[in-house]
């Protein structure tokens, strides 16, 4: 593979012109596809076949309804007075007039029409269905502006007015100050790194090709398929991150053969052949991640795994063939100033020499000296950042900010109706006397725990359905209502003559948590096994692999933990701006797992393969464990200082779903790469002295993954050699 990706490096330098045109025509091409054929994106997360969605699905065809986005203008009288006053009443009926009249709006229901009342015991707070004829997450942006306008006019009559919804979700935005400001630190990095604004500049310049392209191509699917609205910010954030820490590492080798004194092309076809082998390595165990999670079954999931490892797979090619064609344009001046001139090997050594006395060096010299110490550190240390991983709650349900109107909307309807009244569970009777068998049982529902009121049935119009509509006492992210979901099923399990299927968001929120909790076992599982396969073919031992595993899952522990902690907990919550507390995102668990899984994989392989390395060339384990870090740990660092740029960058003002994941990333990022391998790694391997590079003669017929690309170096000096033997030698 080394040698293959060396020509390769090698053709993108001579044909740079036409690399760089034939990627920039990709582009133009995708962002005109994005223009013209992008569709809308669905902010509804269900898994086909559970009963709660086919429950839904039957609703919608026997009762007629379901399909159009539906938003609750909520209406609060003000201190003392009530809402059926005949100046409020007036007041109502014209707000409600005008909420009919919306852009998009099919109906308005009247809170106070006698016939079907929404307004509370009180009197004092009633709320209007406004259905639209878009779906859920498709209603436009101009369409919801005009209902918030028309609640901030409705205000001016002295009503409470606030607005909830799944009309009113807005689809995560990509490129805020707060990601700006992370690509920002992230240039810093590479301008430190490199001491060159000019390789620092194209190593960004070159990412964010790859994201554009990615993020373009997700766009362009859209109009043909329908994708979650977190997809192509998932994508965008991993993939920038990646895309910069790939071409980190081969712009890194690069100018290290620069400084042994190789010519440009020779430089190129190197870095690509060695580093290039280590990135598709790399980006291969991030996509299998990815793309792996299509084995859990659920579509929404396996679109955004999928859309993320195309992103990634456009990364890689960027790296080996756009990259090399643009460091053909840059030369020499991917080196700082200093280093560019013929003279500059001394001062190179000079730099050589310093960095031996640096402070990773130092800290690699700690670590595997007092390793017993660092090891009980780090495990000790990322354990205890775990525990509030055991106390992790899930939901769909997403918490609103604080200073919303929908979150003023839901806590108004919270205090008129009940804490319930935001999360109500709807039971679907269907048969002959379905209506009849719904209010047999509805007084075994009050009955259950945690149930607020049970709503008369409401049958269809041909009375072979009804509906029954349970209140919880709870709100809908409380445990207690998840268990009333579970109860429900239980006491339905037994009607006879009917079918009866329990369903509503909360129910649907209820299965989808459920179904990824428990395929969150078999999917850890799943990357783990890949992960020692993996590493026992780079490393060719047993125990190297099994260190890097058990690293990887106390990252996990400690990165989930940490995110609890945070967004279930409320601690530190103003560091991230978080709006309000509460369960973790359904999603976020099951996603970290697999992303953080391809980037501990990548910060094992650079770092260790150089260790590898020189165990290879004779010496002895703690002297290859330092001479590796030496070599790997800086690129290492600055990989994982610009991830955790790019990832925090999300976190400040991004949406809930994306917020938490953000989060857990940057936060395992950290993690991983300055307790893991930084530490924990070198000093169970200096524990394991040479016994870490141990393979059973059993396994030793497993092919060789020269990540190090030492099969290139090989092939070039036989090819040198060759060149340089006299012909009539050659010919013996």
């Amino acid at each position: 593979m080394a040698v293959l990706l060396s020509r390769l490096g090698a053709f993108s330098h001579r044909r740079r012109l036409a690399v760089v045109l034939v990627w920039l025509v990709v582009l133009v091409a995708g962002g005109a596809g994005a223009a013209t054929l992008a569709g809308e994106t669905s902010s509804s997360f269900s898994i086909p076949g559970q009963e709660s969605t086919t429950a839904l699905e039957r609703i919608g065809q026997e009762f007629g309804t379901g399909g159009g986005a539906t938003a609750q203008v909520v209406l609060q009288a003000p201190d003392g007075a009530t809402l059926t006053t005949p100046e409020n009443a007036t007041t109502v009926a014209t707000v409600i007039a005008g909420l009919a009249e919306l852009p998009g709006v099919v109906s308005a229901t009247d809170p106070l029409d006698p016939a079907a009342p929404t307004v509370n015991a009180d009197q004092d707070t009633a709320y209007s269905t406004v259905t639209y004829t878009a779906l859920p997450g498709e209603v436009p942006p101009d369409q919801q502006d005009a209902l918030f306008a028309a609640a901030d006019e409705a205000r001016s009559s002295g009503l409470t007015v606030e607005v909830t919804g799944e009309a009113t979700q807005v689809p995560p935005h990509v490129g805020g100050p707060a990601e700006a400001l992370g690509v920002v630190i992230a240039l810093v990095v590479l301008a430190v790194t490199y001491g060159s604004l000019a390789a620092a500049g194209m190593n960004l310049v070159s990412a964010l090709v790859g994201v554009g392209i990615g993020v373009l191509g997700i766009t362009i699917a859209t109009g043909f398929t329908e994708l979650s609205s977190t997809t192509p910010t998932l994508a965008a954030m991993l993939g920038l991150a990646v895309g910069i820490d790939y071409t980190l590492f081969i712009v890194t080798r690069y100018r290290q053969e620069l400084r042994r004194g190789a010519a440009v092309e020779t430089a190129v076809a190197l870095a690509a052949g060695t580093a290039g082998s280590a990135v598709v390595t790399a980006g291969l165990t991030v996509v299998i991640a990815l793309a792996g999670l299509a084995v859990v079954g659920i579509p929404f999931l396996t679109q955004m795994g999928v859309a993320a490892a195309a992103t990634i797979v456009f990364s890689v090619l960027i790296a080996l063939t756009l990259v090399p064609a643009v460091l053909g344009y840059l030369g020499h001046r991917a080196l700082p100033r200093r280093d560019r001139s013929t003279g500059a090997h001394g001062a190179r050594h000079g730099v050589h020499a310093a960095s031996r006395r640096s402070f990773l060096v130092g800290w690699a010299a700690t670590v595997t000296r007092r390793r017993i110490v660092s090891l009980l550190l780090a495990v000790v240390a990322l354990g205890t950042v775990a525990v509030p991983f055991f106390s992790m709650q899930t939901t769909l349900v997403q918490t609103q900010p604080e200073d919303s109107t929908q979150a003023r909307a839901d806590q108004l309807l919270a205090d008129g109706f009940g804490a319930g009244f935001n999360g109500p569970i709807v039971v679907l009777f269907e048969g002959t006397g379905a209506a009849e068998s719904a209010a047999q049982v509805s007084g075994a529902v009050l009955g259950l725990d945690d149930v607020a009121l049970v709503t008369p049935p409401t049958p269809n119009a041909d009375g072979t359905a009804a509906l029954l509509t349970v209140i919880p006492a709870s709100g809908p992210t409380d445990p207690a209502t998840e268990q009333l979901v579970s109860d429900l099923r239980e006491l339905l399990a037994g009607t006879a003559g009917v079918d009866a299927a329990v369903t509503g968001a909360t129910a649907v929120s209820v299965d989808v948590a459920q179904s990824l909790d428990e395929a969150m076992p078999v999917y850890l599982i799943l990357v783990v096994g890949l992960a020692l396969v993996l590493l026992v073919l780079v490393f060719r031992s047993l125990l190297v692999p099994l260190v890097g595993v058990l690293g990887f899952l106390l990252t996990i522990g400690a990165s989930l933990g940490a995110t609890v902690a945070v967004f279930q907990w409320g601690w530190l919550a103003d560091v991230v701006n978080l709006d309000g507390t509460g369960p973790l995102i359904s999603l976020t668990p099951i996603l970290v797992i697999g992303i953080l899984f391809g980037l501990a994989m990548d910060y094992q392989i650079f770092l260790v393969s150089r260790m590898h390395e020189a165990h290879s060339h004779g010496e002895g384990p703690l002297d290859s464990i330092r001479t590796g870090f030496r070599q790997a740990a800086p690129v290492v660092v600055a990989a994982a200082l610009i991830m955790f740029s790019v990832f925090a960058g999300f976190v400040p003002a991004g949406d809930a779903t994306i917020k938490s994941i953000a989060f857990a990333l940057a936060a395992g990022i950290l993690f991983d790469a300055f307790a893991v391998r930084m530490v924990l790694v070198p000093a169970a391997l200096a524990l394991l002295g040479g016994r870490a590079w141990w393979l059973p003669r059993w396994l030793g017929w497993l092919p060789t993954l020269d990540v190090e690309g030492a099969g290139l170096i090989e092939h070039r000096a036989h090819h040198r050699a060759e060149e340089r033997q006299p012909v009539g030698v050659a010919g013996h």
